[in-house]
């Protein structure tokens, strides 16, 4: 009963699912930052898959898109390009080598508030522009774990509950070591983190009745602060 509740609403790969939803209303807000560039664009899409570009509609002539993660992918056909990369060190990428970085629910897997920063200075070193979301840390359901007020728990807590449940899209974790792991992982940012982050960016709050589910730092061609 309770998967099946989860699925409902935190099942992206369900597009009637409350998740599926918000990320296609954000990624249309995306489309209407991209269009005002002029064609060809580049992107640079942090952790990105070919299922999500798909799975979103997306067939814009023009538009290449990089999708880099730390594992190695088979090559992929056009519009597509895989790239082996690090999000905290963009080695053997040029300053603004790309039009628009973009990435979706990244930047709280970087354990440490050091490695955000290195991926905030590297999103904003290669890319002109930039479109970043992250889950709010003040928002009361933490989204991988799909358990309310996760995130506030203790550690130790946080660690049990892991090892020993399979929580939302965290299947139960083999040993207390795999458990520590996939707790230390996660890192959720708060506003005022992501403004520190991206000082110069508009931030996005998407709203969930009266709290801010996410935010989405982003620039484009005619933004306001």
């Amino acid at each position: 009963m309770l998967q099946e509740f989860v699925k409902k609403i935190s099942d992206n790969t369900n597009q009637q699912s409350l998740s599926h939803q918000y990320r296609r209303k954000r990624f249309e807000q995306f489309k209407a930052l991209l269009n005002q560039l002029p064609r060809p664009v580049t992107i640079l899409d942090i952790g990105g898959t070919e299922v999500f570009w798909k799975g979103m509609g997306f067939n814009e002539p023009d538009v290449t898109i990089t999708l880099l993660n730390l594992a190695e992918a088979p090559p992929a056909q056009l519009p597509f390009i895989t790239l082996k990369g690090d999000a905290t060190r963009l080695e053997g990428i040029a300053d603004q080598q790309y039009d628009i970085v973009f990435s979706n629910s990244v930047i709280e897997h970087l354990c440490t508030w050091g490695n955000q920063q290195k991926m905030a200075a590297e999103v904003q070193r290669v890319g002109r522009y930039h479109y970043i979301q992250t889950p709010n840390y003040w928002f009361p359901v933490e989204p991988h774990w799909v358990f309310p007020f996760f995130q506030y728990f203790p550690k130790a807590l946080r660690r049990w509950l892991t090892q020993r449940f399979s929580l939302g899209h965290i299947v139960r974790a083999k040993d207390r070591a795999t458990a520590q792991r996939q707790v230390e992982e996660i890192r959720l940012l708060t506003r005022r983190e992501l403004r520190q982050l991206f000082p110069q960016s508009v931030l996005y709050a998407e709203k969930f009745g009266f709290f801010t589910k996410s935010y989405t730092a982003y620039t484009a061609e005619n933004q306001s602060t």
